[in-house]
């Protein structure tokens, strides 16, 4: 038997590529185990709650049967976690709120206990419940992000933007577009307060982008800010320009500090144009453009869209509104922001 040192043993021809499917094999071996031993426990905390429902209707059982269950399991079953009578009270309004046994086993499954729980504690409704569990399964959301998106109002928020996608783009682009953008946007991850600029706004929204892109939603990819056109000569800046993977297309952004004017469309409008014209390549859809200030009226963004061709929206975006002065000399100064963006324009 030879003593050589693995590393230092041939790779025969093709090791490499095999070696490489087998490692994602074997991921992807876990992943499914994983998500087989999630669905099957919380198939059975919704069997479980199920018949606490059904015992304590048809035989009037009172709440501290389940204390007495929740001793008896774990007296049972000392390795297995989650049989407190907290987590068993959870089955009971779980398999409540959830009668329809086919929807527990076609799409609640694929979430895991905890998000469960977020579902139960933060929402009072079955159609906000669904439509958080859809969004968190297409989007693979982690509890944080479940919770974070619930307590924004998210659902509220979606396609509530002022547009003029109906007439401008063809179905079913333009209720995805509609979709796609949110009113108000929250940006108060930012730490900046109302009083802040428009480019200190754009500093820091590029400074926490992982954050942006999370508020933004699924499917935009970030480009750039500050990205300069060269138009007959002269140059202009676009404020931030991302790309919507589902929508194949770009998106032009815009933030204006005040309140919304009908001529902020006309340059938003200038900037779809010379994108289509410069950037755009012949598969992608025509740019859209997104008009983010701090106020708007509705009546006057819906009448100054109204004539529009172009592909735009207007919402509005909010800031922290104030801080402690303890928080306010925790958090970075406008000057050290700019310091650590090392010069991006």
């Amino acid at each position: 038997m030879s003593d050589q040192p693995i590393s230092l043993v041939p790779t025969p021809e093709g090791y490499a590529d095999w070696l490489l499917d087998l490692k994602t094999r074997i991921h992807t071996a876990q992943q499914r185990a994983a998500l087989a031993v999630n669905r099957e426990l919380v198939l059975l905390y919704w069997q479980i709650g199920r018949d606490i429902l059904a015992r304590q209707a048809s035989q009037g059982w009172g709440a501290k049967v389940i204390e007495r269950l929740a001793h008896d399991l774990r007296t049972a079953f000392p390795e297995m976690k989650g049989f407190s009578p907290r987590n068993l009270k959870y089955m009971r309004a779980f398999a409540e709120a959830w009668p329809d046994d086919e929807f527990v086993q076609a799409v609640l499954a694929q979430l895991p206990w905890y998000h469960q729980l977020a579902l139960l504690d933060k929402l009072s409704t079955p159609e906000a419940r669904r439509w958080y569990a859809a969004q968190a399964i297409q989007h693979n959301w982690s509890r944080n992000v479940l919770v974070m998106q619930i307590e924004t109002r998210l659902l509220e928020r979606s396609g509530s933007a002022v547009t003029n996608f109906e007439a401008s783009l063809p179905k079913p682009q333009s209720d995805l577009a509609r979709e796609s953008l949110k009113d108000p946007y929250r940006f108060d991850f930012l730490g900046l307060t109302d009083e802040a600029q428009e480019r200190e706004v754009e500093h820091a929204l590029v400074k926490h982008v992982t954050e942006f892109l999370l508020e933004l939603g699924a499917g935009f990819a970030f480009v750039g800010r500050q990205v300069m056109l060269n138009v007959g000569g002269d140059e202009f800046f676009i404020d931030l320009l991302f790309y919507h993977l589902k929508l194949r297309c770009y998106v032009v952004i815009e933030l204006k500090g005040g309140k919304f004017k009908p001529e902020h469309l006309g340059q938003l409008g200038f900037y779809l144009t010379a994108v289509d014209m410069q950037v755009k390549a012949e598969q992608d859809n025509p740019t859209i453009g997104l008009l983010l200030c701090k106020t708007k009226n509705k009546v006057v963004a819906e009448y100054a869209l109204r004539d529009t061709a172009q592909p735009m929206g207007v919402a509005e975006y909010q800031l922290i509104e104030s801080l402690p002065a303890a928080l306010q000399t925790s958090l970075p100064s406008i000057e050290q922001i700019e310091s650590e963006l090392g010069g991006v324009e």
